[in-house]
């Protein structure tokens, strides 16, 4: 707890001992939980968006804020609300995923699980940041191409939610510029729209050092001075990395000694940071003091517990032959195989805990079947090969290091009454600055699938990665695939308790798995014509948005809306029943899904408009309830201005994008 004394420190002396006495806003990362030594570990938000729990994921926010103040921090940058629309982007693993209304409702849940912890949610990057041109991240100009339409319907919606409904008091400023025009210094974006329009009353931050980005890289500003200028007149207030005063401070004092900045300008931008301070206490106490208390709130049981519900709700069977769940009775010998069965390090991929304890797939399978069962490991290769990334783009020979691996690996399957092969991503292949030329899994990874495959002993994938992955031939050849994502500390118990049946998988996936690279852009919703045929053109997915299977199955009718015909403004009730008509309890996801008839531009063929988790004894059947309001109906004209327009509406529910059984229709006057 050191740096928590050491935060209380410095909040008194800058209340104590300077000379307006304004106390420090001390901030930290929190996507999947607190970045610090002992903080609770929680699912990669790509998991998270995986879950389609908005109670959770609520729960996930207040347990983050709970530990944040408990240990001194009281603003946090999260939730991630960029869209994951090209998954060569190394950050997707960062997001919910990549439908706006998804997104947008469980980054609600998220800032409102903060700031009820009274911590002040910054949600990132904002905005237009999840579509870099080529998939393109880290110091590259990620040059985004998205309409304007584009651009307000699907990636500033999450951040409208989160502003406008959901109160978010922080935002940090995405890198990239849109039509020329850095992020940071577009008044339109900024002020404009988020604090006119938008009514957005909190601060601004820069992300890292996003500030010099005018003069050095994108050269709209000759100084560090007019860069500073252009900003703080836009209307960011804060840069985030503390450094030397000349990189900021200096260059900020002769801005505005220069007239680049007036008074009122830069007295404003400190109102903004002061209203958010007042909102937090600071004023009255910059720091709790109960080291005792924190000892007892961080990584407590309780937290723990929701980190393994999470882990488990965010698990996602993209196949399954009938081989799983496996019965821990009849499978006496287990082949755990692949560079991720047993690599603790990996699995914890970016942002949260500092030092988690993570349990491997290796350890949840032997914690979980017992010493009946006799368990051989292999690892067979690594997950990068040494050619990596020029492996993405040509194919290199084994070594003799990964022949002989991969050969062992045979050795293990042959002996064995099933092999789990755990594949995917490491902290080089996925995250910031780790986007891809290919979706394919990395290194020679595939090889070993393949030559553990060709033995003849059924063969189970789980995939730990952040990324969808074009897994043709696996969901060709393979009986059984787990999307398990990165679970958290909980990660190869969650898996062990899918693989043998003690939890039945209930995840669904936020991102479309493409069949090809070559597809993309390939993510939901699409607008019409975008999933056509071509002659010499591959169609279709090879997973939709929304789509997991269960261990049971589920039945969905009585479909009813509140009423056939509505006016503009109302808002509309739909209800159905869900019944779990298999012999296992489970978990399914309810999707609203919202058609155009015609509308006076192009609107995409189906849109997320609603959706509800709901838990089933076998047997058993629930009403779901639906509301539809008018920015679900409404849209946006070709002058970028909100509209309701008259006409036809059709509604669909399912358990995927692509699997509606349900269907009614309504019109708006």
């Amino acid at each position: 707890m050191l740096k928590f004394a050491l935060f209380c420190v410095l909040s008194y002396y800058f209340v104590e001992e300077t000379r307006l006495g304004i106390p420090a806003d001390m901030t930290n990362e929190g996507i999947r939980g607190l970045k610090h030594e002992k903080s609770t570990f929680f699912p990669a938000q790509i998991g998270q968006g995986s879950t389609w729990d908005k109670e959770l994921v609520r729960r996930i926010g207040e347990i983050t804020g709970k530990e944040a103040r408990a240990l001194g921090y009281t603003n946090i940058y999260s939730p991630i609300l960029d869209l994951a629309r090209d998954p060569r982007w190394g950050r997707t693993v960062e997001t919910y995923g990549e439908d706006p209304y998804l997104v947008g409702e469980l980054g609600r849940q998220q800032v409102t699980g903060l700031q009820r912890e009274r911590v002040v949610s910054t949600p990132k990057h904002f905005t237009i940041y999840g579509v870099p041109a080529g998939g393109r991240d880290g110091y590259a100009r990620t040059d985004p191409h998205a309409t304007p339409q584009e651009v307000h319907e699907l990636h500033l919606e999450p951040f409208r939610i989160a502003f406008q409904e959901a109160g978010a008091l922080g935002t940090m400023v995405s890198m990239n510029d849109y039509n020329g025009i850095p992020m940071s210094s577009s008044s339109y974006f900024l002020t404009e729209l988020m604090r006119k329009q938008w009514g957005f009353k909190g601060y601004i931050v820069s992300d890292s050092w996003g500030n010099d980005q005018n003069q050095i890289l994108y050269h709209v500003a000759g100084s560090p001075e007019e860069s500073i200028a252009q900003e703080i007149n836009a209307g960011t207030n804060i840069r985030t990395y503390f450094e030397l005063p000349e990189d900021f401070l200096i260059p900020l004092r002769k801005a505005v000694k220069q007239g680049l900045i007036s008074e009122e300008t830069l007295n404003q931008r400190v109102r903004e940071v002061l209203y958010v301070k007042f909102w937090l206490g600071l004023f009255d106490e910059p720091c709790t003091k109960d080291t005792k208390a924190a000892n007892q709130i961080v990584n407590n049981d309780e937290h723990r517990a929701v980190a393994l519900q999470a882990a488990r709700e965010s698990i996602v069977l993209l196949k399954n032959d009938g081989i799983l769940p496996l019965k821990k009775d009849s499978v006496k010998c287990v082949a755990v195989i692949g560079p991720l069965a047993d690599d603790a390090q990996s699995l914890m991929c970016r942002y949260g805990s500092h030092n988690p304890h993570v349990i491997t797939g290796l350890e949840g399978i032997k914690n979980l079947v017992g010493k009946n069962t006799e368990i051989t490991y292999v690892k067979g290769c690594n997950v990068r090969d040494k050619h990596f990334p020029e492996s993405d783009i040509m194919y290199f020979e084994l070594s003799e290091k990964e022949k002989k691996g991969i050969q062992e690996a045979v050795m293990a399957a042959k002996q064995a009454d099933v092999a789990i092969v755990y594949v995917g991503d490491d902290t080089r292949t996925i995250g910031e600055s780790r986007s891809r030329v290919s979706l394919d899994l990395p290194g020679h990874q595939k090889e070993l699938v393949r030559a553990v495959q060709a033995t003849g002993t059924p063969t189970i994938l789980v995939m730990f990665n952040g990324r969808p992955m074009t897994i043709n031939w696996e969901d060709k050849h393979l009986p059984a695939i787990i999307e398990a994502w990165y679970p958290g500390e909980y990660s190869g118990q969650a898996v062990a308790e899918v693989l043998f049946g003690e939890t039945n998988p209930s995840g669904k996936l936020p991102v479309t798995f493409s069949k090809s690279v070559g597809q993309i852009p390939w993510a939901f919703p699409f607008k019409p014509g975008s999933t056509g045929r071509g002659f010499a053109r591959v169609s279709g997915e090879l997973y939709p948005f929304g789509y997991g299977l269960s261990y049971t199955s589920f039945e969905f009718s009585d479909l009813h809306i509140s009423s056939t015909e509505i006016a503009d403004g109302d808002t509309l009730t739909v209800t159905c029943k869900v019944k779990n008509t298999g012999d296992r309890a489970g978990d399914e996801v309810a999707q609203l899904y919202l058609n155009d008839e015609v509308s006076s531009i192009s609107r995409y063929e189906k849109e997320l408009c609603g959706f509800e988790r709901v838990s089933l004894q076998p047997g058993e059947e629930k009403t779901v309830t639906f509301r539809v309001n008018r920015r679900a109906y409404g849209m946006y004209n070709a002058y970028n201005q909100f509209v309701v327009e008259p006409g036809k509406f059709y509604l669909f529910v399912g358990n995927s994008s692509q699997s509606t059984p349900l269907k009614t229709e309504f019109y708006v006057k």
